[in-house]
């Protein structure tokens, strides 16, 4: 997805419900998406994902868990 503005809108609400995490667009076209915080946010967050900008028609969204042990929680909410 790209030219519709789908990772700074994620960062924005993503940063909105105070996560952390990255937004960062694939080789394939696909965006990657790691958000931590409270179970209740993430999964708000997972909710809109499903929306995302005004101009991006999202077709799937799929989810796993990441192992918090493995994953170095950031700062902010950020993209790339």
């Amino acid at each position: 997805m790209q030219g519709v503005f789908y990772r700074a809108t994620c960062v924005s609400r993503a940063q909105a419900l105070g996560l952390t995490g990255f937004a960062r667009n694939l080789a394939d076209g696909r965006v990657e998406v790691l958000a931590c915080g409270e179970e209740a946010a993430v999964n708000e967050f997972v909710q809109w994902l499903w929306e995302g900008s005004a101009a991006s028609k999202v077709t799937d969204v799929a989810t796993e868990r990441a192992d918090p042990g493995v994953v170095q929680r950031a700062a902010g909410f950020t993209s790339a």
